[in-house]
């Protein structure tokens, strides 16, 4: 009785054994993560951080810069893992039909949670009476009949088009101004170094909210989301990412940040430092994110995750 008592025992030590190794190992087809990063500020931080992350636990990452709608099919067509980008309510237009597909899965649990994304103009336009949504069309002559969008194709952008296009707020003789992210900003700062009138996309986490004082319209009417263009960021992976890499999976379920920590992270970058050097940077100075972040998470060998990229902050 003895005898088989131990043997029973050691076969239960060894099967708990051997699912802590399937637990913390992911399959060698995880080795590689294939990111796909729009360029935006903040996605191009956090992305940051997953890389420096991925590669000290033992992974290699690659980032693949484009639109959203590109990103989206990436996944779909298994070109692309993950995308730590995923503006709600933003950008749902654009995800719901590979949503719907089956074709991607966003997490269940943002990476931010204090977002938010609608029309904004300098202070002293506000302090002009420039507060609103429907008081944008009052000031139409000193807006020169624009407004400042950012990228093409973005959810914001088609929500500019769609208000003018339905005369919204009586819009219908305004025109958008697309651009990328730093056009854009270039764009208001010039028109904020001259006092002119500006209105144009706005968002927290961003440094925009540091360097320069601005006002987000209200009276939104939802056109940017409920409570004025309050949003959520997530993580969008395959559809069978969880099931493929657990371990990359854990970590990015770990992965989540307050906008007043991306912003800071998102300044150096904008003065020309590399995403990679200001995570590295983040880390050594913020030990107690890097133990929540790779809580139960291992390196690609199985060994202490938080050791090995401790270890590789030290090269």
């Amino acid at each position: 009785m003895k005898k088989l008592f131990t043997r029973c025992a050691l076969i239960l030590t060894g099967s708990a054994l051997l699912s802590a190794g399937v637990m913390a190992n992911d399959d060698a087809s995880c080795k590689t993560v294939r990111m796909g990063v729009v360029n935006w500020t903040d996605v191009i931080a956090t992305s940051g951080m997953a890389d420096v992350l991925l590669n000290g636990l033992g992974y290699e990452s690659k980032q693949t810069s484009a639109v959203q709608q590109i990103i989206f099919a990436g996944i779909r067509d298994k070109r692309l893992d993950i995308f730590l980008g995923y503006w709600k309510p933003a950008m749902d237009n654009n995800i719901a039909p590979f949503v719907a597909a089956n074709q991607v899965k966003v997490m269940n649990k943002p990476s931010l949670s204090d977002a938010q994304a609608t029309l904004a103009v300098p202070d002293y336009v506000a302090a002009a009476g420039l507060k609103t949504f429907a008081d944008i069309a009052k000031f139409k002559d000193q807006l020169g009949g624009k407004i400042y969008g950012i990228e093409p194709g973005s959810g914001a952008n088609t929500t500019i088009k769609t208000m003018i296009e339905t005369n919204h707020f009586g819009l219908k003789d305004f025109k958008i101004i697309e651009s990328g992210e730093a056009g854009m900003l270039a764009a208001v700062q010039r028109a904020v170094n001259r006092k002119e009138f500006v209105v144009f996309v706005g968002w927290t986490p961003h440094p925009m909210n540091i360097n320069m004082k601005i006002t987000y319209l209200t009276g939104s009417e939802d056109v940017y989301g409920p409570n004025e263009g309050a949003a959520t960021v997530s993580t969008v992976t395959a559809p069978d990412y969880a099931q493929r890499c657990p371990n990359v999976h854990r970590l990015l379920e770990n992965l989540t940040f307050t906008a007043a920590q991306e912003s800071q992270l998102m300044v150096p970058i904008m003065e020309r430092k590399t995403p990679q050097e200001v995570a590295k940077n983040w880390l050594r100075e913020h030990p107690e994110d890097l133990q929540r972040w790779l809580a139960g998470v291992s390196s690609f060998e199985g060994k202490d995750g938080a050791g090995a990229v401790q270890a590789s902050l030290k090269k």
